[in-house]
């Protein structure tokens, strides 16, 4: 078996995709090793699920929460991720956008994972989107990482009915179950390539 690919993680929220991934891991789908997680919320519980599953994580000061992330601080956390020996980096609800300093370090090794069947509804609260929209299916999709919110090209996607009693909680509820499933399947496809 090949040696395990080193993955960096960056995110802002829970971590449930992270927790996807180090459960692939865990039953020997994803032949990788977490290496880093890396968080611009110092209250992001993806901190204390990387740290409880042994894997540095640790806190982009970007001078506040919410607040924009400098091209200088950018340069600097994909530094912090090369050092670390990380070959792929995967989103999971980093809620930043990555610009031209940070992919050039990373060029076509920055993973997204986004709660909507792009193009449609990028940015934030996509199933809120999707569900004041009237639509009748969603879903989620994994993209590389360029420079624009949600624009990359697109790997695959997963789909998602929208019901006509459906809430904002309960599309998403569905659309995190095929995160879960999709996320590690595309990483462990990309590895082998």
């Amino acid at each position: 078996m090949a040696q395990p690919t080193k993955i960096g993680v960056l995110g802002s929220g829970s971590g449930s995709n992270l927790q996807a991934i180090l459960d692939a891991i865990e039953a020997g789908t994803l032949n990788a090793e977490l290496v880093l997680v890396l968080s611009d919320n110092p209250e992001g519980y993806i901190l204390e699920r990387a740290r409880r599953a042994g894997v540095t994580a640790e806190v982009i000061d970007c001078g506040g929460f919410k607040t924009k992330f400098p091209d200088e601080k950018q340069v600097e956390v994909a530094h912090r991720l090369k050092d670390a020996g990380v070959e792929l980096i995967c989103l999971a609800g980093f809620m930043r956008l990555v610009k031209q300093p940070f992919l050039d370090v990373f060029p076509r090794r920055i993973l997204n994972i986004h709660p909507s069947l792009l193009p449609a509804y990028p940015g934030l609260m996509a199933w809120k989107q999707a569900v004041n929209d009237g639509a009748t299916e969603s879903g989620c999709t994994v993209h590389y990482v360029d420079a624009g919110m949600d624009t990359g090209p697109i790997i695959k996607q997963a789909r998602v009915p929208v019901y006509s009693n459906d809430t904002e909680e309960t599309l998403h509820k569905r659309i995190q179950e095929e995160e879960h499933r999709l996320y590690p399947e595309v990483i462990a496809e990309l590895i082998k390539c």
